[in-house]
């Protein structure tokens, strides 16, 4: 596979391309309503969707369980200094879900997207 895509829920399209171009260097290859973007960065496919957005991936199931932003999972992007990524989104207004994390591969950090999506960025352990 050379492409790998994540999909999200997100409650405000707009919101979401500017957190992701702005913030992780995301390209929009294609947004043809207000309902759907897809997204890229390198070889990883970042499908987004409103609920209700149209097509299948935003509506209701069988069982009437509704599509919604949140949860625990996650797309990561590595990053090289971790504490300057964090200062940095910090002073953009980033919301974060807990302070930086060590273990014993790295450190890590969740982030959320605007519609609270969480993001999660890790230094490995050199």
């Amino acid at each position: 596979m050379s492409t790998v895509s994540v999909r999200y829920i997100v409650d405000d399209i707009d919101a979401a391309i500017t957190f992701y171009t702005r913030h992780f260097g995301f390209d929009v290859d294609f947004h043809p309503g207000p309902g759907f973007v897809a997204l890229s960065r390198g070889a990883l496919r970042l499908l987004l969707n409103t609920p209700g957005g149209g097509g299948g991936a935003g509506e209701t199931t069988p069982d009437g369980r509704v599509p919604q932003p949140g949860g625990w999972n996650r797309v990561q992007f590595e990053v090289d200094d971790l504490d300057t990524e964090v200062e940095r989104l910090r002073e953009a207004g980033a919301r974060f879900r807990n302070e930086i994390v060590e273990g014993r591969g790295g450190k890590q950090i969740l982030l959320e997207d605007p519609a609270g999506n969480p993001v999660e960025l890790f230094e490995p352990k050199r």
